[in-house]
């Protein structure tokens, strides 16, 4: 029996070229990883900004186990009311209480059960609770159920993001960065046995700008103009990590990033 297992995080999917070419390539990757549990971001899933309720039930049907988000997560209110319905579909576990839905969730598969958490972070973005002490309040408790702990930290700054997995090390089995839809070269097992990279990436056009239209996104940066961005359709790239976990210990064994780009030619 093998004492070790994968887990597949698919980073930030924009758009109906992200939703499309994950669907093409999600065969592959189960192919080639094995994995136990699929994560993906879906956050800019719906034309680039938001989820909606029809979005998420085709991912979970397509095979992704839990759906983490950011700060687009309610930009389709339809999706309060799945947030309410769907345990394993998160929102960043720091934001008030008040809101619907959940910033963790537990899945259970061949008898492991896995822990995935959705956090936010504050730097460069809007004022939202401590992303570090609202993990470090639940931390105990999420522990008790499970020692296999992913945690998507959807956030801008580096230094955020890394002090964040130091914080953690050892505790859980890795802290994944999202949200800037650039895929980063920092994949590492930290000291304390916890996998770690700053973003995992987009998936979504690879002829884009963060997945919108070039020409759109030139105009706004060249004007100052305020306008509504269309994800762009041209050149479809997948990418995301997969973490190989102990069973015994519940801690990386390694983590290794990938990315499926269709060519320019």
């Amino acid at each position: 029996m093998q004492n070790n297992f994968n887990i597949i995080f698919i980073a930030d999917i924009v758009g109906r070229a992200g939703r499309s070419f994950f669907t093409e390539k999600i065969n592959y990757l189960k192919e080639k990883y094995d994995p136990l549990f699929i994560i993906a971001n879906g956050e800019n899933s719906a034309g680039g900004l938001g989820i909606t309720v029809d979005i998420v039930y085709k991912l979970f049907q397509s095979g992704v186990d839990i759906i983490t988000t950011g700060s687009h997560v309610w930009d389709k209110k339809d999706v309060e009311f799945v947030l309410e319905k769907e345990s394993r579909l998160l929102r960043p576990l720091n934001y008030t209480t008040e809101v619907p839905g959940s910033g963790y969730a537990f899945i259970e598969k061949e008898g492991i059960v896995l822990a995935a958490v959705n956090l936010e972070g504050r730097t460069f973005m809007k004022p939202i609770d401590c992303p570090f002490a609202a993990l470090e309040e639940r931390i105990d408790f999420i522990r008790k159920k499970t020692n296999y702990i992913i945690v998507d930290f959807h956030a801008i700054s580096t230094a955020e993001k890394k002090a964040f997995g130091f914080y953690f090390d050892g505790r859980i089995s890795a802290v994944i960065g999202s949200h800037t839809h650039v895929q980063t070269a920092d994949e590492e097992v930290l000291p304390g046995g916890t996998a770690y990279i700053t973003d995992a990436g987009m998936t979504g056009a690879h002829y884009s700008v963060m997945g919108f239209e070039p020409s759109q996104s030139i105009y706004r940066f060249l004007t100052q103009i305020p306008m509504k961005l269309n994800s762009s359709k041209n050149l479809p790239k997948l990418e995301g990590v997969v973490v190989n976990i102990n069973k015994s210990t519940g801690l990386a064994n390694g983590i290794e990033r990938f990315s499926i780009k269709k060519s320019y030619d």
